[in-house]
């Protein structure tokens, strides 16, 4: 009674409008700070404190400049994208030939695998950071690359194993079985096969855990402090505490900090759609 209820809503003009409504209020709850935000980083202080809301008059890029050169913000872009990047691909490469397994294959406690992988999205990356901090201590890797980089695949590798292995499962077996026919390989058609049909579902993976590692500010402020290898999240929180009224400055560190982000996701949306889409029409 109830389906048969939503679908007469979504289906009538009514219903359309209101989620159009509700839509188009979401969008701008979410698009409006990061307009102002833009907008205040074309203007000095004085300009911002006299019309916070107010439009920039030009595009006055001083604000820009001072970023760069005053808080070496190209360096820490740089330390953002060796440990994000490095991060993703290590997630990618493992949690892909995990899934592999879980996915394609049958074997005993395979259930009992898949129920600690489920288990393990409940266990929050605070409660791990205590011990983390020690082993990077007693490996002699704090404030370095790996210091970030190993702790994001850990705590990504569940997330990918989890997405990967429900998307993996959910191919025909009739391709495995003929590419076995053909002479293949299990390596072969992992690499050949299961993986390219399966990049809506990798770069659903790659974003998320791109995003996660490069907005980790907390493991960043406690395991890679140092101003050589600090991300630039770490830069963010510093400008934010000494430059605290430079609200120009400010606003621009936040611009430039979100642009990977959406460049990220601009390359990848359409394999993202496409991965969600698919995950959504599964059936068990």
């Amino acid at each position: 009674m109830m389906d048969k209820f939503k679908k007469i809503f979504v289906k009538s003009n009514i219903g359309r409008f209101f989620i159009y409504v509700f839509l188009i209020f979401w969008a701008l709850t979410t698009i409006a700070p990061l307009v102002w935000v833009l907008n205040n980083s074309f203007k000095d202080t004085d300009q911002i404190m006299d019309s916070p809301f107010g439009f920039a008059e030009s595009l006055n890029w001083a604000n820009y400049q001072k970023a760069v050169e005053r808080v070496d913000i190209i360096r820490s872009y740089i330390n953002s994208f060796i440990m994000s990047g490095s991060a993703t691909i290590l997630v990618l490469l493992f949690g892909g030939m995990a899934a592999y397994i879980l996915g394609r294959f049958e074997f005993r406690f395979k259930k009992f695998f898949t129920t600690i992988v489920a288990l393990g999205l409940l266990i929050p990356a605070f409660s791990t950071i205590i011990p983390v901090y020690d082993l990077m201590i007693k490996l002699n890797l704090i404030n370095t690359y790996p210091a970030l980089i190993l702790p994001h695949v850990a705590s990504n590798l569940i997330f990918a194993i989890f997405v990967l292995s429900s998307y993996m499962s959910s191919l025909p077996d009739s391709i495995e079985e003929a590419a076995i026919v053909d002479g293949a390989n299990r390596f072969q058609i992992f690499t050949k096969i299961i993986i390219p049909m399966s990049r809506p579902a990798l770069a659903t993976v790659a974003i998320f855990s791109f995003l996660w590692s490069y907005n980790d500010l907390f493991s960043a402020l406690i395991l890679v402090s140092d101003r050589s290898v600090r991300p630039i999240v770490v830069l963010l929180n510093e400008v934010s505490s000494r430059y605290g009224v430079d609200y120009g400055l400010q606003a621009a560190a936040v611009v430039l900090t979100i642009v990977p982000i959406f460049l990220v996701y601009l390359l990848l949306q359409d394999y993202i759609v496409k991965g969600l889409a698919r995950q959504g029409s599964v059936k068990e």
